[in-house]
């Protein structure tokens, strides 16, 4: 969702949300959309022999720089590694699934409470203040 200038004002979105919370909340959906096409392109790689960057796009129905980019950010994480055959998966994608259930948890628990919080303010709004 594209913003311009009035984005630095603090105007406000349809729904009363400020511009700039929406740009954050944004950013942070857009990381989790991320690890989850990572963990798919893993996920697709753990399951198959060697698979080039074209058929892999294919497979997961993903335009080719999102998945170029995704291969290497599991790259530099040292879970995959290129082939002449295309990539593959190495041995410490194990403890990128070990560790993956134990940080999804973290997380939920995060967005649990955050998810209160917003519920409670909802419930209860605080009188509008003007300024700092």
């Amino acid at each position: 969702m594209p913003f311009g200038k009035d984005a630095a004002r603090g105007e406000e979105l349809p729904g009363g949300e400020p511009v700039e919370t929406a740009q954050l909340i944004d950013r942070i959906e857009e990381e989790i959309n991320l690890l989850a096409r990572n963990v798919d392109i893993l996920e697709k790689l753990s399951k198959s022999p060697p698979i080039g960057i074209i058929r892999l796009s294919e497979a997961l129905h993903l335009p080719i720089h999102k998945t170029r980019y995704s291969l290497h950010l599991l790259e530099r994480e040292g879970v995959i590694q290129p082939s002449a055959d295309g990539a593959v998966v190495t041995d410490k994608a194990r403890e990128f699934w070990s560790n993956l259930s134990s940080s999804l948890d973290r997380m939920t628990e995060v967005l649990q409470h955050l998810k209160a919080r917003a519920a409670e303010r909802e419930s209860h709004p605080s009188p509008g203040r003007k300024g700092y």
